[in-house]
């Protein structure tokens, strides 16, 4: 059987939606290299990031709970799998490029720095005079400059595509956004905020930081409650409470869906060019699940994100990076020898900047314990 590329244009012309993102219409790389034989170009890209060692240092970097002991709660990697996973399933009921999905949702959050949003808000800080520190933006130098995995060029020259995606989330943060993108990237955007709604309540339930009873004061909560106990008349817990995550992202899903498809027949939408010229985003839930979704995250921030265990592991973890970071400007001899190589180039605080961004949460704290050392 000869598989070729042109097997994969064909099955793409045949199987996508006219408004889906076709590998065959690809902006291309920053630097030409030849066709592969039978992976496409978002194929390539998706196996690039997976084989990268920021991908990998995905697994030992904390998702929300810094400091947390134990095997269950999400880490950077788990976080991202989950919505891959989301991603694709949306992406296959809309007849969107799989492939392209794949490869957005897992670099999505290859930048972000050990110890979540407390280590990213401890470099930007330190950073503020250089440009400050985003991870989104980081995961873009990660794969275009920090990356060192081919001979032919630095980072993993992916198709510009993934790096577009990437760089309107970073403008998306920064409001800095007035056209939509892709379908393809507006579905990892969704498939993100999916994941964390579900999982970061599930993380906090399992930690004990919640209890199942706080929950029901918020609407879509306590809607999915209703629908599993309608269905289960006699479960444990622990069963009890996954049943409730799976139909809460069931629900979610289901809505985001079935609007967006609704959005999608209202546009008229017939290409990629189109979707990008349109006046809204397309692929997003009801006004109802948006409201309720919004309750859900406004709990999550004052009960989890601000519970006073989590502030309190936050605080620990961006000392450690606080005084590491003044440890490496005051002494970059001390930096590894890569790290060294780039400092003409970047200059101390944003080489130390990169170091730091690219250590996974035991590695800081083991190296910060290393210091601390008489």
């Amino acid at each position: 059987m000869n598989v070729t590329v042109s097997n994969l244009t064909d099955h793409e012309a045949h199987w996508l939606a006219p408004y889906a993102m076709h590998s065959a219409e690809t902006a291309g790389r920053e630097h030409d290299e030849p066709l592969h034989p039978y992976r496409g170009p978002y194929q390539r890209d998706r196996d690039r990031i997976v084989h990268s060692s920021a991908y990998r240092r995905l697994a030992h970097k904390t998702q929300v709970f810094t400091g947390v002991k134990g095997d269950y709660h999400r880490t950077r990697l788990t976080h991202t799998l989950e919505v891959a996973s989301i991603a694709r399933t949306i992406g296959r009921v809309l007849r969107l490029n799989e492939d392209l999905i794949e490869a957005l949702a897992l670099m999505h959050d290859i930048g972000h720095p050990p110890f979540g949003h407390a280590g990213e808000s401890i470099l930007d800080e330190f950073t503020h005079d250089w440009g400050g520190f985003n991870h989104n933006q980081h995961a873009i130098r990660i794969v275009t400059e920090l990356e060192y995995r081919y001979p032919e060029f630095p980072g993993l020259n992916l198709s510009k595509e993934i790096l577009a995606g990437q760089q309107i989330r970073y403008k998306r943060r920064n409001d800095r956004v007035q056209c939509p993108p892709l379908l393809e990237v507006q579905v990892v955007d969704a498939a993100d905020s999916i994941a964390y709604d579900a999982h970061d309540a599930d993380d906090a339930l399992e930690l004990g930081l919640l209890e199942l009873d706080n929950l029901l004061a918020v609407p879509l909560w306590e809607k999915a409650v209703r629908q599993v106990e309608s269905r289960y008349t006699a479960l444990d817990t622990k069963p009890f409470r996954r049943a409730v995550i799976h139909q809460l992202i069931e629900m979610l899903v289901s809505d985001l869906v079935e609007s967006s498809c609704h959005r999608l027949e209202k546009s008229g939408v017939d290409s990629p060019r189109a979707v990008t010229q349109s006046a809204t985003r397309i692929i997003a839930p009801s006004e109802a699940v948006f409201n309720q979704k919004t309750e859900l995250e406004k709990f999550l921030f004052a009960q989890v994100y601000r519970h006073p265990t989590v502030l309190a592991e936050r605080t620990i973890a961006g000392e450690a990076l606080r005084e590491m970071f003044q440890h490496f400007t005051q002494c970059p001899e001390k930096l590894p020898e890569s790290a060294r190589k780039r400092l003409e180039i970047d200059g101390v605080a944003r080489v130390v900047c990169d170091f730091l961004a690219g250590m996974t949460d035991r590695f800081a704290l083991e190296e910060h314990r290393r210091q601390k050392e008489p």
